[in-house]
């Protein structure tokens, strides 16, 4: 499986002085309709899918209902649904309020283990363009072609290629 991806040109908020570095960013298409991927979902199986349709609607009703009562939502095979948030610290207890002291809350969903193996097991890149400016390249020779650029000899690094990738290598996620 391929997973298509953009070159774009940033600059690392932590090393403001250093000169902007090309990062690869997923080019995500756009996601199917809720019919779509219910029919593609259920496609070779004996669940209709207006079934899968309704189970999705409860579970997303549930989830929210789940973390407000401070609960973890594990979804068996998908992955586990929490809520976080910060807070501002008080020396004494007596003096902390939950409504001025806790911000940010946000919902962490952490994928479960045999999820991303199956997603990440045999993924490949493929350049799908370059992003500049504004400006979408259909591709990195367009984009060569549209500023001048020479064309690299071959195995230049400008390919597809496979592997995970390693933590840090985009500073900007």
């Amino acid at each position: 499986m391929s997973v298509n991806y953009k070159l774009v040109r940033k600059k690392n908020p932590q090393k403001k002085s250093e000169p902007a570095k090309w990062y690869a960013t997923p080019n995500s298409a756009k996601p199917l309709a809720q019919k779509a991927l219910t029919r593609a979902a259920t496609e070779n199986t004996t669940t209709a899918p207006i079934e899968m349709e309704a189970a999705m609607e409860l579970l997303a009703a549930f989830i929210p209902q789940q973390l407000q009562q401070g609960h973890t939502v594990n979804v068996p095979g998908m992955g586990t649904f929490r809520l976080t948030f910060k807070s501002e610290g008080v020396e004494d207890i007596d003096k902390f309020n939950a409504g001025q002291m806790i911000k940010s809350p946000r919902i962490v969903f952490t994928p479960a283990k045999e999820l991303r193996e199956r997603t990440l097991q045999g993924i490949s890149y493929e350049n799908s363009g370059v992003l500049e400016n504004k400006i979408n390249y259909a591709s990195l020779a367009d984009y060569r072609k549209a500023k001048g650029l020479p064309t690299p000899a071959p195995g230049g690094g400008t390919g597809g290629g496979s592997g995970s990738g390693g933590q840090g290598e985009n500073p900007l996620g």
